[in-house]
């Protein structure tokens, strides 16, 4: 069954075709969710929300640009929502200056993918939400602004601390003796 014959048939409500299709993606879906979330529990529930939305809009897709992509926003923006449920907060800042610190990213080859992951689960959420929609997902500043609702320079600053926080950790573990 190709992608389009696998997406014709969720919208008709196939149960085999739901499985197939949460299987093809859980995989690549849940690493977006652990990158959210603050442990694998809360991931968990994430990916299973994003399922539930995914079945639910599944009708709406487009077929045009990439599927996997539109899946990866309805996940995105499901692990945003749950995270402003749960009241998660980018706190604001009102005129105030601050540098961009930009660590030597070069390192996290030295990482494995797990690695990483943990690092940026131990970030606070609100940098652990910004950290990921403008580094990994690839969003402007300007685009995660109006996504939650902030001011621009509030993004700014709180990748730019999500970076100092990440690039402490990384420096600690090269540190320790492996």
């Amino acid at each position: 069954m190709n992608e389009t014959e696998l997406i014709r048939a969720c919208v008709r409500n196939d149960t085999n075709a739901h499985h197939t299709l949460f299987e093809k993606y859980a995989g690549i879906l849940m690493t977006i969710c652990r990158r959210y979330a603050g442990d694998q529990h809360e991931a968990e529930d994430m990916l299973q929300e994003a399922f539930i939305s995914i079945f639910s809009h599944i009708n709406q897709f487009k077929y045009a640009g990439s599927f996997e992509g539109w899946l990866k926003r309805i996940t995105v923006n499901t692990a945003i929502k749950i995270l402003q449920k749960r009241k998660v907060r980018v706190i604001s800042i009102s005129n105030v200056e601050f540098e961009m610190i930009s660590p030597d990213f070069n390192i996290l080859s030295d990482l494995n993918t797990e690695d990483l992951l943990k690092l940026i689960s131990q970030l606070p959420d609100g940098y652990r939400m910004i950290f990921n929609l403008y580094v990994i997902e690839g969003y402007s500043h300007d685009e995660i602004a109006s996504m939650l609702k902030i001011k621009t320079a509030t993004s700014r600053s709180q990748l730019s601390k999500a970076r100092a926080i990440l690039k402490d950790k990384i420096n600690l573990l090269q540190k320790i003796p492996g």
